[in-house]
């Protein structure tokens, strides 16, 4: 399919104040359908979900209905699906109804590659259950993740594995789905970080052999909230805390108190906007919609990594730390004798958004001898286009002079 940028940014009210944004792994911007389906719910009558008043259908309408987008997303089981303030919050609440069946002993595995997200919960309920905590390590030099790096440390002792499935800081894709595999022939569950690999991949949760997959909306253009994907049978199997009066029925156990409808119903008006990048029209389902789109922006987005990238290998002290043969369209920079929070400063004046951190990866930044300063990134999203990209590349040139 043609894949016709200018046509998709004109659908973003904010690209039009012409900043240049590389900040997409913080946070995309918001297209108009997107925001038009908030206001259209909060327009509406809205009630505690039920079957009977106006307000009370439309609230349970939009609960299915994100349930379904999401399925249809990640292809998961809609009765799996549950609404979290964050990612991180849920990772917290599974791991907190998990780790109540660990014991001195038990093990959990984790990666230096990930964001704290998918560490500092694993690693604290392990701490206080007694479990021991194993690292997988990654290779500083090329960013990779080897499949065997995780498999080496698994025994009959691991209770969880966690692993990302593209890096937020370097853009790294490990093998996720070959990890999958080693991971449930030990005997263990598996949590995969999808926040920054869903704005970029066609997810498939069965094929990755995710136990429970975790993303956010907002970073593929949706508003601020968290997703859980998990099989129902396992959730069935889990009891976290919760109030007396409220359902107990998979997944509402799992959603505290009233849920935010209107971000529920811009969320699947978020997934229906990716979907209407792809080929197939109303005739298409959802599901085959999005996966010609993630094709088509996979694309995109690569023809720009490749002309960003060729320009900063001819730009002398520049290092890039993104260097993974699969990774997301995602650089971290470093400049020699330059901090790169004065080159997010240069560029800022200019109107290039390229944040500059360690944007919680922390233990990759550490591990790549960046300590908690990290670098420079550059994210890219699928309304970036070559404007934005020779924009940028014109101010790191400028700020090295």
């Amino acid at each position: 399919m043609t894949y016709d940028v200018s046509t998709l940014r004109a659908q973003f009210p904010a690209l039009r104040a012409g900043t240049a944004h590389f900040d997409g792994p913080g946070g995309t911007q918001t297209p108009a359908p997107v925001i038009a389906a908030y206001t259209e719910a909060l327009s509406r009558p809205l009630s505690i979900r039920g079957a009977t008043l106006p307000g009370e259908v439309h609230a349970e309408t939009i609960v299915g209905d994100f349930r379904q987008a999401l399925a249809d997303l990640l292809g998961a089981d809609p009765g799996g699906i549950v609404h979290g303030r964050s990612s991180t919050q849920l990772t917290y609440d599974i791991s907190r109804v998990l780790s109540r069946s660990w014991e001195p002993g038990d093990e959990v595995v984790v990666s230096r590659l990930d964001h704290d997200a998918n560490i500092r919960p694993w690693v604290q309920a392990a701490e206080r259950a007694g479990a021991v905590v194993r690292w997988a390590e990654f290779d500083p030099a090329t960013g990779e993740l080897p499949t065997e790096a995780v498999g080496a440390l698994l025994t009959e002792r691991t209770r969880l594995v966690a692993v990302t499935g593209a890096s937020n800081l370097i853009g790294t894709r490990p093998d996720v789905a070959a990890i999958g595999e080693l991971v449930h022939s030990a005997g263990a569950l598996f949590h995969v970080d999808g926040v920054h690999l869903t704005a970029h991949d066609f997810v498939d949760v069965e094929r990755l052999g995710a136990d429970f997959f975790v993303c956010s909306p907002y970073k593929f253009f949706g508003p601020h909230h968290g997703v859980l994907a998990a099989r129902p049978e396992l959730l069935e199997t889990l009891r976290p805390d919760k109030l007396v009066p409220s359902s107990d029925a998979v997944p509402e156990r799992f959603e505290l108190g009233t849920l935010p409808y209107e971000a529920l119903a811009a969320t699947r008006a978020a997934v229906d906007f990716i979907a209407d990048l792809g080929t197939g029209g109303a005739a298409a389902g959802r599901r085959d919609r999005l996966r010609s789109a993630y094709a088509a922006i996979g694309a995109h987005e690569s023809s720009l990594l490749e002309l960003a990238e060729k320009a900063l290998g001819e730009l002398g002290g520049v290092t890039v730390h993104s260097r993974a043969a699969d990774r997301t369209p995602t650089l971290l920079l470093t400049f020699e004798g330059r901090d790169a929070s004065d080159a997010y400063r240069f560029l800022a004046r200019s109107g290039v958004h390229a944040p500059a951190g360690s944007f919680y990866a922390l233990e990759a930044s550490r591990h790549l001898g960046l300590g908690d300063d990290g670098g420079l990134r550059v994210g890219l999203s699928p309304y970036n286009d070559t404007d934005d990209v020779e924009r940028l590349l014109t101010g790191l040139a400028d700020f090295l002079r």
